[in-house]
């Protein structure tokens, strides 16, 4: 059931060729432009003074006595090999770090990232987003994607800040937000993403006299929680009221090569703004936790210089750098890959997914048509279904699945998430949000089952408090 499309068509609005469309290139946003944008404390954070000299090391036949490295003759480490699955046959392939590159994996490395990481994703964001590198942006890599996200947070909103979020939001962003005492600005979602219409009435109707929102958080594909994935023209309908309203996207996109719909992946914010008449709105995250390895805790960010810059102070002054080791790991894979190889291997993780995906939508119709509601995601591995409490509530949106799935559903065995942990004000909702990436069909089908079972024993309650207060 899909939600209200603001007048969008999902089978026409497929992805489309990147450039304006006079084919005139977009105009790049100026440094200067994103003063007005940082927070107080990232304009008061100073580049660190040994890190930022790193680079002068490699000039030849210096001799250099700057920074604290430890002596690797100490290390005990002496090589290492790992073994990985072709992206092709499946066959594998044995990968060995040469003496260069393992010395390199173990010592400090630069602050936003090992370089030669850092270049093959500047490729990637071509291959993928046709995002040349043309000097207005660039990469930093980060200990996972929320890393990224915490430190741009940090780095363009100051205490008590409005900041717009889509609701339902992904719960791991609310302590951020919440930590730095943030006003949530909750932008209504639905199945074909954020409703520009719900967008443009927030900014339309902002108090004068009050400071208006910077930054937009929005999780375009397969969202976390909701499963939602916008369609083409919500995402150029909310580029124009962000370049309308001098707003930052900050485009948090962990499921980008967990898409698995019928038509063409829709080009990413950091794709379509190169149709704007301006370019550098848009702070981009991605993350290999998905598509890699959970536990390599490798994203990466890429956006506009001056933001990737105040992120980059962050790390200096928080934990220096991400990992050396874990980044030449996954950086030796990649580079055994290719981008074409990459290519053939989220293909296969987003399949694998979708047949998780259907596995879990045939066991929901058979076990919750008429006790659930819910529209079938297109990307990521998030089912967000309404939970109908009573008979006759197929329309209402006041219920509340806490208790139910908190309690009721933990007694019989089963574990999800109540809606209202995603909801930016914390308010009741009927929804749940249930993970199908790692349950086996048996394991699906009986815990539905149980739910089925919690849903009709709460219909049951509710009919006979109904009863009851009629009779009163």
């Amino acid at each position: 059931m899909n939600g209200n499309t603001d007048g969008s068509d999902k089978d026409t609005l497929r992805a489309q060729p990147n450039g304006s469309a006079c084919g005139v290139s977009p105009s790049r946003l100026p440094p200067e432009f994103y003063d007005a944008f940082l927070s107080t404390a990232a304009k008061e954070r100073k580049p660190c003074p040994i890190r930022g000299l790193f680079p002068l090391e490699s000039t030849p036949g210096l001799i250099s006595l700057l920074a604290g490295k430890p002596n690797a003759t100490t290390f005990p480490f002496t090589s290492l090999s790992f073994t990985a699955r072709s992206p092709i046959d499946d066959s594998p392939e044995a990968i060995s770090l040469t003496e260069t590159e393992f010395a390199e994996a173990l010592q400090y490395g630069a602050t936003d990232g090992l370089g030669q990481l850092r270049n093959w994703i500047v490729g990637l964001q071509e291959f993928s987003h046709d995002r040349k590198h043309d000097g207005g942006w660039k990469v930093s890599i980060g200990t996972g994607s929320q890393d990224l996200i915490y430190k741009a947070v940090a780095a363009t909103v100051n205490q008590g800040d409005p900041v717009l979020v889509e609701s339902p939001v992904y719960a791991g962003v609310l302590p951020i937000f919440q930590g730095h005492n943030c006003e949530l600005v909750a932008v209504e979602t639905d199945s074909c993403g954020i409703q520009s219409s719900s967008l443009r009435s927030i900014l339309e109707n902002w108090p004068v006299n009050k400071p208006r929102p910077k930054i937009l958080y929005t999780v375009p594909y397969g969202c976390n929680p909701t499963g939602m994935t916008a369609t083409l023209e919500r995402r150029k309908e909310v580029l124009r009221l962000a370049r309308e309203y001098n707003i930052l996207i900050l485009e948090d996109d962990p499921y980008y090569y967990l898409y698995y719909g019928d038509g063409p992946r829709y080009p990413s914010y950091f794709a379509l703004e190169l149709e704007e008449p301006e370019v550098g709105r848009v702070l981009r995250f991605d993350s290999l936790s998905k598509i890699l390895s959970a536990g390599l805790r490798i994203g990466f960010a890429s956006g506009p210089e001056p933001l990737i810059q105040a992120i980059d102070r962050h790390t200096t002054s928080l934990n220096l750098q991400t990992s050396t080791f874990t980044q030449m790991v996954a950086y030796k894979l990649l580079d055994a890959w290719g981008y074409d190889g990459f290519k053939i291997h989220t293909e296969k993780v987003s399949a694998f997914h979708r047949g998780k995906r259907d596995i879990f939508e045939r066991v929901m119709n058979k076990h919750l048509s008429g006790l659930a509601q819910w529209s079938s995601p297109e990307a990521g591995m998030f089912f967000w279904f309404k939970l109908i409490l009573s008979e006759g509530d197929k329309v209402a949106e006041d219920g509340d699945s806490e208790a139910i799935i908190r309690t009721k559903a933990f007694d019989r065995g089963v574990l999800a998430l109540p809606g209202t942990v995603f909801m930016p004000d914390g308010r009741k909702t009927a929804y749940v949000r249930a993970a199908f990436s790692l349950s086996t069909e048996p394991e699906v089908e009986e815990a539905l089952r149980r739910l089925r079972q919690v849903i009709l024993e709460a219909r049951a309650e509710a009919k006979t408090v109904g009863e009851e207060q009629g009779k009163v």
